[in-house]
Formats: C-alpha cells, sequence, structure tokens
C-alpha cells in the first residue's frame, strides 16, 4: 500500500477517533477513506470497523467521572450489544456485496429524526416521574447493536438517541454509555470478521493508529463542550450522514 494511501487512512482514523467520541458517525470519514483505498465495499467496512473499535473505549475511559455502574443493568445493556453486534456482523457477511448498503441512509435518517424530535416529549415525561419499559429498550438496543454489527454508519446517533430517553439531562453520561455500548458492539462484530478473514490489516493498522490518538482527544472534548453544542453536533452529525449516503448509495 502506498505512503499517501497509509497517511490517509492516518488522517481519516484522527478525524474519526474524535468525531465518535464526541457524537458517533466517524464512518462517515473512514469508511470512505477505506473504499478509497480501493478496498472492495464488505473488506472495507470490516477493517473499518475493526480501526474504530478501540476509540470508543478510550472514549468512554477519557471521561471517567460519568463510567455506569457496574451492576445488573450494565451487563444486561453490554450483552444485549454483544449478541447484535454478532448478529449483524454475520448478516452483513451472509448477504450479497451490492445489497448490504441498501437500508443505511434511512436507518440514520430515522435515528436522527428520534433524538431531534422525540427526545424533548420523552424527557419531559422522565421529569414527571414516567419509568422507560426496560423490556422494550433492550429490545431496542439489541435492534440498534444488530445495525452496529452489520455496518454501524450513525450507530452513535442511534445509541445516543436511546440512551437519552432514560437520562436525558446529562450529555456526558449519554456520551459514556454510548461509547461502551459501541465497544461492545465493535468488538463482537469484529472477532467474526478477523475469524472469517475479512479484514485489511494493512489499511486497519494505519488507521487504528490515527483512531488511537483521535477517540482520546474527543473523549476529553466531550468534558468541556455545552451539553446543548453536543447535542447539536448529533443531530447536524445524523443528518449529514443520512444526506451523503443517500446520494451516494440510492442516486
Amino acid at each position: 500500500m502506498e505512503p499517501m494511501v497509509m497517511a490517509l487512512l492516518f488522517a481519516a482514523g484522527v478525524v474519526g477517533g474524535v468525531v465518535n467520541a464526541i457524537a458517533g458517525g466517524a464512518t462517515l470519514i473512514t469508511f470512505p477513506a477505506m473504499l478509497a483505498a480501493s478496498l472492495p465495499p464488505v473488506v472495507a467496512n470490516a477493517s473499518n470497523a475493526v480501526a474504530i473499535s478501540p476509540g470508543h473505549l478510550l472514549a468512554a475511559v477519557a471521561d471517567r467521572e460519568k463510567l455506569p455502574a457496574a451492576n445488573r443493568r450494565l451487563a444486561l445493556s453490554l450483552a444485549a450489544a454483544t449478541l447484535g453486534g454478532i448478529a449483524g456482523a454475520l448478516l452483513l457477511l451472509a448477504l450479497p456485496e451490492a445489497a448490504f448498503l441498501q437500508p443505511v441512509p434511512l436507518l440514520i435518517a430515522l435515528a436522527t429524526a428520534l433524538f431531534a424530535s422525540r427526545i424533548q416529549a420523552w424527557a419531559a415525561r422522565r421529569r414527571e416521574g414516567a419509568a422507560p419499559n426496560a423490556l422494550a429498550g433492550t429490545a431496542a438496543l439489541t435492534a440498534v447493536s444488530v445495525y452496529g454489527g452489520f455496518f454501524g454508519a450513525g450507530l452513535g446517533v442511534m445509541l445516543s438517541a436511546l440512551l437519552a430517553i432514560e437520562d436525558p439531562d446529562d450529555i456526558r453520561r449519554v456520551k459514556v454509555m454510548k461509547n461502551l455500548l459501541a465497544t461492545a458492539v465493535s468488538l463482537a462484530a469484529i472477532a467474526i470478521f478477523i475469524a472469517r478473514g475479512t479484514v485489511h490489516w494493512q489499511a486497519t493498522l494505519a488507521m487504528l493508529a490515527g483512531a488511537l490518538p483521535g477517540g482520546w482527544a474527543g473523549g476529553q472534548l466531550v468534558r468541556v463542550l455545552p451539553a446543548q453544542a453536543v447535542r447539536r453536533v448529533v443531530i447536524a452529525a445524523g443528518l449529514f450522514m443520512s444526506a451523503y449516503y443517500a446520494a451516494r448509495i440510492w442516486f
């Protein structure tokens, strides 16, 4: 692989790591970079998943004050994310390569609409004492995790939307939990990709070298950015990603 291509992948990893930590959406940057390196779409997707996954964990650890308690609820959420990630990765590898991108723009758009238009109403109900439905929340998390294992673009937006339903007032805590769950989804999926030999390691390691410091830097930024600014970044990222992928895939 040429040095210029390696430099492109490294730079995409840095930017993607920062973006993922703050709002989610690194795949908008990193997946096209993998395609630009002339990798086939499924190999590009698998390699991208391996490269950006450690950045999620680094971003969560970077804001240790908001790490969740190690309890039954956390264990159940991580289990749902892991099982969903495995299922999504297996689904990706089972489908024809030409078909795997088709639902992506719609899913991202729906997640963004959920975050932008419904969070305030759910937050109001939570303040009035209405408890969220735990079973429905776990089912939704599993479904989102299947999507994350399948592709992952917009996974951070989707997870942020789900988590903000239960915790509408602390965007930092939402972001830390989002990064922990995204780590579980990614690790589950990449275990399948590695076992199936779908990863291009040279491209992956070049991007990973940038994603690690990018994820740490993004985790630090979340601690100081205003909550409303982070919410706006989430919504802007989701809108841009849905439009970008719709133009790229459907037209």
